[in-house]
């Protein structure tokens, strides 16, 4: 529909049938029309759950893993670079990644608009059987994701089995809360979709900074404990679980941080290499 069409109709129509209305729970954001059908199938039965992280360096190795937990022959997976602005150069290192892989790869630019977007958030990513979040400015991708309903979509994904997963900020964004240099000047806390409770930082060992905010942080309580990764290493989840370690690299691990009367404690999760 053009803009003069739906201009003419709209004046046609009463305030009641303009402006539908949806259920909520107190912690969902108002989706967007097209996800009322998603939103009954979420009665159903609901399926495993499943996360797939890494601190940094997602590439080939972690998105074919993603691939095999779909359970999928060959499996739809799609970018959502969202936290990298739809970066090209992302965009295109996904899809290099994706080549040595039996996979269709997809993206969903969430810089559109609705002339060439024909399809709904609900009906492009709920298509998929895995999706893979990029890298970048946590909290933009945060607050453009709640904007746009797409924070609801990955709910509804996560609840029907679709895998997640990513690194960086697509490692972060699963959590209550973690560690970020979405800000000017200094790493700082962001807040989360809250699939996975607890906290997290990326890039442990990566960048010197961040190893001993994210310590100070939850010694003092500002910050709930939870998982540390190096680049190349990651964890899997199924519903809130810890089921696999894994690395790409020698070396690089993961870390459980927690801290009792205001001392940490770092236990060392061996990762298994893929």
């Amino acid at each position: 529909m053009n803009r003069r069409d739906f201009l003419a109709t709209g004046t046609t129509l009463t305030a009641a049938a303009a402006l539908p209305t949806f259920t909520t729970d107190l912690h969902a954001h108002t989706a967007p029309t097209a996800m009322t059908e998603t939103t009954a199938a979420s009665d159903a039965p609901r399926a495993t759950r499943k996360i797939l992280i890494a601190g940094g360096g997602f590439r080939t190795k972690f998105i074919g893993l993603m691939a095999q937990l779909s359970g999928k022959p060959r499996a739809r997976v799609c970018f959502l670079p969202t936290a990298s602005a739809d970066s090209e150069s992302g965009i295109i290192a996904f899809y290099q990644n994706c080549a040595p892989l039996n996979v269709e790869p997809f993206v969903q630019r969430s810089f559109i608009e609705s002339l060439s977007q024909t399809q709904g958030w609900d009906e492009v990513l709920l298509s998929m059987d895995a999706i893979v979040v990029s890298g970048g400015n946590t909290l933009n991708q945060q607050a453009i994701w709640k904007a746009q309903g797409i924070d609801v979509v990955l709910r509804e994904a996560w609840n029907r089995g679709i895998v997640l997963g990513g690194a960086s900020a697509g490692s972060l964004c699963w959590f209550d809360e973690g560690t970020t240099d979405s800000r000017p000047k200094a790493l700082s806390i962001v807040k989360c979709l809250g699939f996975l409770k607890g906290s997290h930082s990326p890039h442990y060992d990566a960048e010197p900074g961040r190893r001993p905010l994210y310590q100070k942080l939850i010694a003092s309580g500002e910050m709930q404990p939870g998982y540390a990764c190096d680049n190349d290493a990651g964890l899997y989840f199924e519903d809130t679980t810890v089921k696999r370690v894994v690395a790409t690299r020698q070396g690089a691990k993961c870390y459980y941080v927690s801290a009792a009367n205001g001392v940490v404690t770092e236990k060392v999760l061996e990762p298994e290499q893929i």
